[in-house]
């Protein structure tokens, strides 16, 4: 049950024909995890808490430095060299007091995935490296687990969801590659903050709406855009199981 204060903090969502009450008590018990702080991470835990999402939590071992402040946009000036989950958390319990932030300062890997990711609704792909990615795959592929996955590269963003409604895995897109080491570093290529905030945002409403069970989601489907030309395209991915028409 939502209290008053709830009702009234969340009212411009509950007014919402497709959401209501019933919808902002689903935000309320959900439990969604969130690897990575970074420029995906920030603003996907920004709107998932003011949302209203009950439990959020966030694995991240990294400090702030200098050059993220840009796109990293929970963190500023004064907390370079400092942990980035707990400031965080920190920002994030202003945010919305309402909301449980547990995390987890440590490097997410094979052998403590099944500790950390276990017992979560959802989670998060918002990490900046293939060897992550394929352990968080691994574990919601096993688990039955939506996995929501945010890519960046120069101008373009990609969101998907994978492990949900009959859509493979993130590896059965991607097989597992031991040659790739990472997503390309924004100090080779280059980046605007506004990219990573978007495709956060996208994800952020992923979450949303599997919570709340509105909307049609990108399970089976990835959305990729580019801010320099503005244009958005959705292509249906091949489901597993199904055979694909031969030309």
């Amino acid at each position: 049950m939502l209290s008053e204060r709830e009702k009234r903090r969340y009212s411009r969502q509950i007014i919402l024909p497709d959401v209501g009450e019933k919808g902002q008590e689903a935000l309320k018990a959900g439990k969604v995890m969130v690897v990575g702080a970074g420029g995906l991470g920030c603003p996907v835990l920004q709107y998932l808490a003011a949302a209203g999402v009950g439990k959020i939590g966030i694995v991240e071992f990294d400090q702030v430095s200098e050059s993220n402040i840009h796109r990293q946009i929970l963190y500023g000036s004064r907390d370079v060299g400092k942990l980035k989950s707990i400031i965080a958390k920190n920002i994030l319990e202003k945010i919305n007091d309402l909301a449980v932030i547990e995390i987890f300062n440590l490097r997410l890997t094979a052998g403590n995935a099944s500790r950390i990711l276990s017992g979560w609704d959802i989670i998060i792909d918002a990490t900046d490296n293939y060897e992550t990615r394929y352990v968080i795959d691994r574990f919601c592929s096993e688990g039955g687990i939506p996995m929501i996955h945010g890519a960046i590269y120069m101008h373009e963003g990609q969101v998907s969801v994978f492990n949900h409604r009959g859509a493979g895995s993130y590896a059965y897109y991607h097989p597992c590659d031991e040659t790739r080491s990472g997503n390309p570093d924004p100090s080779s290529v280059g980046l605007f903050g506004v990219l990573p905030g978007t495709t956060g945002s996208i994800m952020a409403s992923e979450a949303i709406k599997l919570i709340t069970g509105t909307g049609e989601v990108l399970a089976g489907k990835l959305l990729t855009f580019n801010t320099m030309n503005n244009s958005f395209i959705t292509i249906d991915l091949p489901l597993p199981g199904l055979k694909q028409e031969t030309r």
